[in-house]
Parts: C-alpha cells; sequence; structure tokens
C-alpha cells in the first residue's frame, strides 16, 4: 500500500463507543485536520432503527453516496496540508451492508461500492475501539439519541463480532486495538495520554518498517482466508442463512454461470474489436477494461459462496488450500495446461 503524504488516522468501533469522541481530542495532539461522519442528515436514519428490514437499502445508499461525496473531496484535500484524523472508514460502509441487506439489494449495494471504494485513499492506520456490550449499551444510553432510544443489543453484539472478523485480516492497513471499557477520554487526561501514545507509536513503527518483497514464497503462510471464514460465520448466523451443502452448491453453480457470462460477453467484445481492426492484445486489454468491474463482482460473489461452503463443511479452507499449493509447487503439469495455443 502506498503510504500517504500525511499521517491518516481513522478510528472505528461499534455504535456509541466513542470514537468521535477521540477523534476530536486527538486534533490537538497529532495537529491535525478532523473528518466526521455526517450521520444525522440520514433522512432514512430513524425508520432504520425502527424496522432495518424496511429500510435498510435505502438507508445504506445514502450513506454510501454521503460518505463518497465527504471524503471523495475532503481526505485528499487534508492529506496535502497534513494529518488526517477522521471518525470512520469508507471501507466500512461495507460491512454494515452486508449485516444489514439481503440478495439483489446487496448485490447492487456491492457493485456500486466497489466502483467508487477505488477513488478514495485508504488510511495509513484504523485504531479499533473495543468495549464490553454493556458498557456500550450504557453510552448509547447516556447520549440519548431520540433514534437510538429502542436500539436492539442483538444488531450491536451482531456488529462488534463483525468488526472483530472485519479488523482481524484486514489487507494492506494497519490496525491498532484500543480496549476502551474502562477510559474515559474527556474525564481522565491520563486516558487520552495512554491512546494518543500508543496511536503515535504505531504510526511511528510505520516509518520505520521496511517494505515487503513484491513476491515469496513465504507469502503463502500469509494469507487471510481464516478471517475471511471468521467474517462468513458471523454474517451467515446473524442473517440465518441455510447452511445446508447441496442448497449452497446450486448457489455456487450459479455463480460460476454469471462468472461464465462476464467472459463470455467479454470473447464476443474481443471478435468485434478485432474485425475492426485492432490487434489481439488490444481487443484483448479494451475488452478487459470494459468487463473488469463486472468480472470483480461475480468473483468476489464465487469466493463468499466458497467460503460458505467451506464453513458449513467444517473445513479451514485456508489450510486446505495451502497443502494443495505446496503440493503443486512439485507437480508436474501437463503440456495444455502451461502452453497457450491460438
Amino acid at each position: 500500500m502506498a503510504r500517504n503524504s500525511h499521517p491518516y488516522v481513522a478510528i472505528e468501533g461499534v455504535i456509541g463507543v466513542g470514537k468521535t469522541t477521540l477523534a476530536r481530542l486527538l486534533e490537538a495532539r497529532l495537529k491535525a485536520t478532523v473528518l466526521l461522519e455526517v450521520f444525522e442528515e440520514n433522512p432514512f436514519l430513524a425508520d432504520f432503527y425502527g424496522d432495518r428490514q424496511r429500510y435498510a437499502f435505502q438507508t445504506q445508499i445514502f450513506f454510501l453516496l454521503s460518505r463518497y461525496h465527504q471524503q471523495n473531496k475532503a481526505v485528499p484535500e487534508a492529506l496535502r496540508q497534513g494529518a488526517l484524523v477522521s471518525d470512520y472508514t469508507f471501507a466500512k460502509d461495507e460491512l454494515f451492508a452486508w449485516l444489514n441487506l439481503k440478495d439483489d439489494e446487496l448485490a447492487m449495494y456491492g457493485r456500486v461500492h466497489a466502483a467508487l471504494s477505488e477513488k478514495i485513499p485508504k488510511p495509513d492506520l484504523i485504531v479499533f475501539l473495543r468495549a464490553d456490550h454493556d458498557v456500550v449499551m450504557r453510552r448509547i444510553a447516556l447520549r440519548d439519541r431520540p433514534y437510538e432510544r429502542d436500539m436492539d443489543p442483538q444488531y450491536i453484539r451482531r456488529l462488534a463480532a463483525a468488526y472483530e472478523a472485519w479488523l482481524s485480516n484486514l489487507p494492506d492497513i494497519d490496525v491498532l486495538t484500543l480496549d476502551v471499557s474502562e477510559l474515559d477520554f474527556l474525564a481522565h487526561p491520563a486516558d487520552l495520554d495512554q491512546a494518543a501514545n500508543q496511536i503515535e507509536g504505531a504510526l511511528s513503527a510505520q516509518g520505520s518498517r521496511p517494505r515487503p518483497p513484491a513476491a515469496s514464497k513465504d507469502l503463502l503462510g500469509q494469507g487471510r482466508l481464516a478471517g475471511y471464514q471468521q467474517f462468513h460465520q458471523v454474517l451467515d448466523e446473524s442473517k440465518g442463512f441455510d447452511p445446508d451443502l447441496f442448497f449452497n452448491y446450486i448457489l455456487l453453480g450459479e455463480e460460476v454461470g454469471e462468472v461464465a457470462r462476464v467472459l463470455v460477453n467479454m470473447w464476443r467484445e474481443m471478435r468485434v474489436l478485432a474485425e475492426r481492426g485492432r490487434t489481439h492484445e488490444e481487443a484483448r486489454q479494451d475488452a478487459l477494461d470494459r468487463y473488469r468491474s463486472d468480472l470483480r463482482g461475480e468473483l468476489a460473489d464465487l469466493l463468499a459462496y466458497t467460503l460458505k461452503l467451506a464453513n458449513y463443511a467444517g473445513i479451514d479452507l485456508e489450510q486446505a488450500y495451502q497443502e494443495k499449493m505446496r503440493a503443486n509447487i512439485v507437480r508436474e503439469w501437463p503440456t495444455e495446461r502451461t502452453t497457450v495455443v491460438d
């Protein structure tokens, strides 16, 4: 991951854990610009907390576009001037979508999120604030926002579990976890000093850390499939998805078909471009550029159902993959698998 021109710290955690409070207090300590999430402007939020299933899609799309509009401009501008502290990440929006959306709505959301997220700079460090469930619920009650008064405690539990799974194997971004169950940044300056010192230490360590090699056999042992499997386990249990293996195999087959559909369309585009005078390589690249976003989404769906099948069968997919690939390293492949025939 390319480092930003200045340190960019994003603070994450469940509702009510104290993200905004810490972000504001770090402004002077880190001499940083502060970017705060504008969530109260979402006209669907109160209805969502009352009926999550009915208003989930409207709420998520509004948040997605609002956060994109804010970060697309504010983040690059702030980083040109100095350090930046935000009380949310753009990437976490997808986490909430996975918890709240289903089927076609989730697929549509995913495509929009994937297209927009490529344009948003990633944080150098995510500070994950973790707190005991009772502490979080008490803090939510104390701030007494009208639309949070009937907050479902189980939703907060599922959200906390999803955060843990998401951040435990987040690619390309360092995560610093702080347990804030017994910390009060406003009442006790020493608590703020403790947190700020850890954040500054994590940022300093990044500056002195050597860059990893571009490729290595050792990378085979640094996979993140276990984290993805854990995420899907939390997600599927929270949504009550059917764990039947054969049923999910059928769904996996449907996703293979979707990948095939995109590839067929890409192949047809290549043929048309070639007939118009493009070289084989030019036609291939132009067709791939046109369909890359579609292929990206379908491959992600394919991976998701592969992870589901592994979970429902009790298979550690990361371990299985590593064992298989180590065997493949010394395997002799037939010529038709290694030679491209025009």
